[in-house]
């Protein structure tokens, strides 16, 4: 899926966050990808990481709840299954750098055949079969 992109929570965290060297680059990514210059996808655990994110520095419920509605809505979600458990588990195990739902958003990638995750973290850079683009250098 050459077009595709699996887009990570920190994408849509950072756009709707305070201002950092992220937030200007991740919404022109997001503008980007619903003006349908690519195809966005996400696991359903981003939309869940967001939620939690938000609800915790923000407190707000309603909120916290319909910016998860609005990241879901905005591209294409991607089922959180027994395949993508099993490879997130073994991605653990084989690369140091990748953590639970990093892990578990590469597994999404891989097994639906998505070779690159829009993310800020590096950790994405060590595991093959995916490419990270970086929403600064997104040309």
């Amino acid at each position: 899926m050459e077009s595709a992109v699996l887009i990570d929570t920190a994408i849509v965290s950072y756009a709707l966050g305070l201002d950092s060297e992220w937030k200007s680059a991740c919404q022109r990514f997001l503008r980007r990808a619903e003006a349908g210059e690519f195809r966005a996808y996400a696991s359903v655990e981003m939309v869940q990481e967001l939620v939690h994110h938000r609800l915790r520095r923000t407190g707000d419920r309603q909120r916290s709840a319909q910016q998860g509605r609005d990241a879901a809505a905005s591209c294409t979600l991607l089922n959180f299954d027994r395949e993508v458990l099993d490879l997130s588990l073994e991605l653990i195990e084989r690369f140091p750098a990748v953590r639970g739902r990093d892990a578990v958003h590469a597994a999404t990638a891989i097994v639906y055949g998505i070779e690159r995750i829009a993310s800020t973290d590096r950790a994405f850079d060590d595991i093959p079969g995916v490419t990270r683009v970086d929403p600064l250098t997104f040309g």
